[in-house]
């Protein structure tokens, strides 16, 4: 027996397709300090919640960071986060790379809070080992310090551990903690970016999930 192998894998573009409950509740944080949504430009999921209001805010000349992300939270957990829908095909996913054995943990920006509930009402919680996200305070906000905070909570090897995602944030995250980076084409990156961020790997369906992981960390 050797080390036990581990999968990460980011939530949102790669689990679920959060976007029409994030763009809900980014509409909502804007209205509430006085903006018009309707102005607001395109809005990109997978940074930080800080980073994306800091973008959409900076269009109406807006730096009130901090309570926009207040409204936002309030409105995501009210509602925005049932707007979460798995992509078809990831619950088998899921379930194929629990019964080869290995471990399985939840790596998100979002606030760990939410994407508990998320995994939750999906039906999805009781498949992971561990369910990590963004904290208050903001010290695992960025995905290299998340990453190597689930490593060293689970004593986890980086050589038998693999992050999957959707954007770069993800690929960069894994190998700035020694991991492999498993790029999701079905989410909201694109394949130029994942491949210039270095991805190890690109798996184009979520049928093919499974296979693409177990191949990578095949003993």
């Amino acid at each position: 027996m050797g080390p036990a192998r581990s999968v990460l894998l980011d939530l949102d573009g790669t689990l679920v397709d959060s976007k029409p409950g994030i763009v809900a509740s980014c509409a909502a944080a804007l209205r509430v300090l006085g903006h018009d949504p309707g102005h607001a430009p395109d809005i990109v999921i997978g940074p930080p919640l800080e980073d994306i209001l800091r973008i959409l805010l900076a269009a109406y000349g807006d730096d009130r960071i901090d309570e926009a992300a207040i409204a936002y939270r309030r409105h995501y957990g009210e509602t925005g986060l049932l707007g979460s829908e798995l992509y078809p095909g990831i619950s088998g996913a899921i379930e194929a790379i629990r019964r080869a054995g290995l471990r399985i943990y939840l790596a998100t920006s979002k606030r760990e809070i939410f994407a508990r509930r998320i995994l939750e009402n999906l039906n999805l919680a009781a498949y992971f080992d561990g369910i990590y996200g963004s904290i208050p305070g903001g010290e695992l906000d960025h995905k290299p310090e998340l990453l190597a905070h689930i490593l060293s909570n689970h004593g986890i090897s980086p050589s038998h551990s693999l992050m999957v995602g959707d954007r770069r944030h993800d690929i960069v995250g894994a190998h700035a903690v020694g991991m492999r980076g498993l790029g999701a084409l079905w989410g909201y990156g694109s394949r130029e970016e994942l491949e210039a961020a270095g991805a190890d790997r690109l798996v184009e369906r979520t049928v093919d999930l499974a296979r693409a992981v177990l191949s990578m960390l095949d003993p």
